[in-house]
């Protein structure tokens, strides 16, 4: 993961001061861009422990389509607390509960996380359930697989989540907002017999420290869902970065992050008996040989 790496001393490097709406203050470049050779092993990173069930988890609820919190809360993922907390907090309904409390309660109360988990039209809303003007709703996961098996030539397979008339409903406008992917045919000459799924995601606004790993890894492991229920290998994860930022609460982490030595990757092994990509389940992703340097905690800036 050294490309992780250099990124995080560009943006220490190079980065320019800039106000954002917490308030925080961040350090930021634009217009970065990272690859990782996803035969090479799962590009997550090493020179901290990422939290990999909650990258898992999210991304099966994008797939599944959901808004709401609530299956995040049920399997002990919180990433997402934090919009919905601070949204209750400042209702008159709320009563002291912490945000660990909130979470318990949207967990186990189907009616009290109907009225309080909801985060809007989110990734999987739009990823699964895309409205149009005319009110016409299309699946747009459904559709990408559909488009690889039938034309994997084609310069359309994309996907995007910036549905603007919805983007004011969201608890937060999509930071990943598109991507698309790429098929290249087998070589003959190197014995190849399958052709390769690449990657790339544009991501307008970018977390270097907290969301980025995160981010790396869904969308690796997303090109693997999809590789293997196209019946293809996989290729490059590129990702692309409108502007990728360092909060200012994070530098002291980050450059932690940079006295260590990043580690050899895992390997993800997925469950080849999956041939949908709506029938994963967490007990279909194995990770192996993982061995990360210590986490280092860091505040959300919500």
């Amino acid at each position: 993961m050294r490309q992780y790496q250099e990124l995080l001393r560009n943006i220490l490097d190079k980065g320019v001061y800039k106000s954002d709406r917490t308030g925080t203050g961040t350090y930021s470049c634009f217009g970065d861009q990272i690859r990782f050779d996803l035969s090479e092993g799962f590009p997550l990173v090493t020179t901290k422990k990422v939290f990999t069930k909650a990258v898992i988890y999210e991304l099966l609820w994008f797939l599944k389509g959901e808004s709401n919190i609530r299956y995040l809360c049920q399997n002990g993922v919180r990433i997402w607390d934090d919009w919905p907390f601070a949204k209750y907090k400042n209702s008159a309904e709320y009563s002291g509960e912490t945000i660990k409390e909130f979470a318990a309660k949207i967990a186990a109360d189907e009616s009290f996380a109907a009225k309080w988990g909801e985060l809007g039209p989110v990734y999987g809303v739009q990823w699964r359930s895309w409205e149009g003007k005319d009110g016409k709703t299309i699946d747009q996961i459904a559709q990408l697989i559909e488009q690889i098996n039938r034309n994997p030539d084609s310069r359309r397979l994309i996907i995007s989540a910036w549905n603007v008339p919805y983007i004011d409903q969201m608890a937060l406008p999509p930071c990943h907002t598109m991507f698309q992917f790429y098929v290249a045919p087998p070589d003959k000459e190197k014995g190849e017999t399958k052709g390769k799924l690449s990657c790339q995601l544009y991501q307008r606004s970018a977390d270097v420290f907290l969301g980025v790993p995160f981010n790396i890894a869904s969308y690796a492991l997303l090109t693997m869902m999809i590789a293997q229920v196209c019946d293809l290998a996989v290729g490059d994860f590129v990702h692309t970065f409108g502007d990728v930022h360092l909060y200012s609460n994070h530098v002291d982490q980050a450059k932690l992050q940079l006295t260590r030595e990043p580690r050899p990757l895992p390997q993800m092994k997925l469950n080849p008996a999956v041939k949908n990509i709506f029938d994963f389940s967490y007990a279909d992703f194995e990770l192996l040989n993982y061995d990360p340097h210590p986490a280092i905690a860091g505040e959300v800036a919500v």
